[in-house]
């Protein structure tokens, strides 16, 4: 799972940012309720979402680099 954002363009790094930041405030809501069977996900979401920034702040400095 750790590599598979390495070959998404730009665009669709950032949905996928956005998806995964919505399921994990769904997931932060359900811990609170206490209806989780993998209370684990909430590390494993989070740090996908932290790959997937850096993934843009690369795409990001690259940009800025051509011009």
């Amino acid at each position: 799972m750790k590599n598979s954002f390495k070959n998404l363009t730009f665009p669709e790094l950032k949905a996928k940012r956005a998806e995964l930041g919505t399921k994990y405030m769904e997931l932060r809501f359900k811990l609170v309720v206490g209806h989780v069977e993998n209370p684990l996900l909430k590390r494993t979401m989070r740090r996908q979402i932290a790959r997937l920034n850096t993934l843009i702040a690369q795409h990001e400095r690259a940009e800025q680099a051509k011009e």
